[in-house]
């Protein structure tokens, strides 16, 4: 097989792990939202659902190439474990304060963050086509959460959710690094189990009594989030940073349509409009000549 071929192979395969991540992490937003319906839950709680399921999904299915020991030992794998947990909690915070569209708005400013930090850490091309399709999905993703609709003005939650951002990008910048060393088994575990180090404590100090459903869909999601995770960790091998991101946008998208179809939700004209532009953005990311994007 050619060097041309290897490379389209390993873009296609990794759009592919992209696309079944953004799925697989759209289910679980979905299942939260249901298990709010059902019952009030603390946000620690759901986290370490999260991170557990993880740790479950890496033991089942990645026993030999899983590294414990290295999450401790190695600084990096340490930064991607502390800043993964802390922001998978400081998302959600700013969920519940800024509301759902404000914070996923905010949020996803990492695939401009991060292909800003990809292009200085890792040498990576800002390719114009992806950066046109970054922003007019950024600009489709705000239409469609209706982001400037309330007119609120900045809180100190609005800064919280910018430095989740940035941190989302160094993150996904981290992953790329780590793949020239580590198992994307290893990798994502540092997450869970840094994860489950930090929101462990606190959820236990604020137990809670739910019922075997809001167990049950609650463990689902977190299966879920693991495997969106891991595959978006695998898929990082094979996609520069600002596509890998970009393609995550998808996820707005589809929980937008998960909400019309299982939650009786109405879109608007510029919610429509959103909903395309969120398409044609995150179509960019996907179709480029192949060329190599190992990490260095």
């Amino acid at each position: 097989m050619s060097s041309l071929s290897t490379a389209f192979s390993a873009h296609s395969r990794g759009v592919m792990l992209m696309l079944l991540s953004a799925a697989c992490f759209t289910t679980n937003v979905l299942l939260i939202r249901a298990l709010g319906e059902m019952q009030s839950v603390n946000v620690w709680l759901i986290s370490c659902a999260r991170f557990i399921m993880g740790i479950a999904i890496i033991s089942a299915v990645y026993r030999k190439e899983f590294q414990p020991t290295h999450l401790f030992t190695r600084r990096k794998l340490a930064e991607r474990g502390i800043y993964g947990g802390l922001g998978v909690y400081a998302y959600y915070l700013t969920v519940i304060h800024l509301g759902a569209g404000r914070a996923t708005f905010i949020n996803n400013t990492y695939v401009i963050w991060g292909a800003l930090m990809a292009a200085w850490l890792l040498g990576e091309r800002l390719r114009a086509a992806v950066l046109v399709g970054g922003t007019a999905a950024l600009a489709g993703l705000a239409l469609l959460t209706n982001v400037f609709a309330t007119g609120a003005s900045p809180s100190g939650y609005d800064f919280i959710a910018i430095a989740c951002a940035v941190a989302s990008a160094y993150i996904v910048v981290t992953i790329r690094q780590l793949h020239a060393t580590e198992h994307s088994s290893t990798i994502f575990g540092a997450q869970c189990v840094y994860g489950l180090l930090i929101c462990g404590g606190p959820a236990i100090f604020h137990p809670e009594t739910l019922s075997v459903e809001a167990w049950g869909v609650m463990l689902l999601a977190g299966i879920f989030a693991g495997m969106g995770q891991l595959a978006m960790t695998r898929a990082f091998r094979d996609l520069t940073v600002t596509e890998g991101s970009l393609l995550q946008m998808f996820m707005p998208l589809g929980i937008a349509i998960g909400g019309a179809v299982f939650f009786a939700e109405r879109f608007t004209s510029g919610e429509l409009l959103g909903a395309a532009l969120i398409f044609v953005g995150t179509g960019a990311a996907a179709i480029r000549a192949p060329t190599a994007v190992r990490p260095r």
